[in-house]
């Protein structure tokens, strides 16, 4: 697949790999259960037929959403829909940039984006790409929904430096605001492998967000700041978002 901008890989091409499943194998099946529940919960009464899982990792969030609805899962990283494959093998996974969506317009009722799946780009021209590429995706009247970071919390409670042992891996963790105040960067070093990796994702408030969407054609149906619902405010573990193709 071709990337945009410079040659050099993106770091999410370079982190989501082998490295990050021997880390980080065993995520929150129960998280993600909760967050298709309240999903489901606040879509109760639609005709939900067809559901993108975009950015769908190794399909933990697809796994629960597989028990409701006819689901695909959608991620840029081989390694992790190799692991996703393995869980469900009758559910369709496709390899593929959230900028060049491969599915005609309509073809979904419902798309997710879950986790901090979303502000991966350096341009926020590409991020409002890829909100253009779903809303065309949707039905008109379909629903989007984008579990995200909360700006205000992450800046607030920001932990500049941990570690701890996985798998026999000694991994350092340090967090900080980019100069320009614009990401959240985490470098992840893997002492004894000797390795190195970034992240970095953008400090998208909620307010930035909903302007993002309004423009690309959707109206806003809700704001929740937790997966039980809860109203969002600074404080807040996440910011929840509901958006309907206009």
């Amino acid at each position: 697949m071709q990337r945009s901008g410079s040659e050099e890989a993106d770091w999410f091409e370079a982190w989501f790999g082998e490295d990050y499943l021997r880390i980080y194998q065993h995520r929150d099946e129960t998280e993600a259960e909760h967050v298709v529940d309240l999903i489901a919960r606040f879509l109760e009464g639609r005709d939900i037929r067809s559901v993108l899982d975009l950015g769908c990792g190794a399909g933990r969030h697809s796994k629960a959403l597989c028990e409701r609805w006819w689901t695909v899962g959608l991620d840029l990283s081989a390694a992790l829909l190799k692991i996703a494959r393995r869980e469900i093998l009758d559910a369709p996974y496709i390899r593929a940039d959230m900028r060049e969506l491969p599915f005609a317009s309509g073809s979904f009722d419902l798309v997710v984006n879950l986790f901090t799946s979303f502000g991966y780009f350096e341009d926020d021209r590409e991020n409002e790409r890829v909100l253009v590429c779903v809303c065309d995706t949707l039905r008109p009247g379909g629903t989007l929904v984008i579990d995200f970071l909360n700006a205000s919390q992450v800046r607030s409670d920001l932990v500049p430096y941990d570690e701890r042992v996985e798998n026999g891996v000694t991994i350092e963790q340090t967090r900080a605001i980019s100069p320009d105040d614009r990401f959240v960067e985490k470098t992840i070093r893997l002492r004894e492998r000797g390795k190195e990796y970034i992240e970095r994702v953008r400090l998208l408030t909620p307010g930035d967000l909903e302007r993002m969407l309004e423009v690309a054609g959707f109206a806003i149906a809700a704001r929740m700041g937790d997966y039980a619902g809860g109203q969002w405010s600074e404080a807040s573990p996440r910011t929840i978002l509901f958006a309907s193709r206009r």
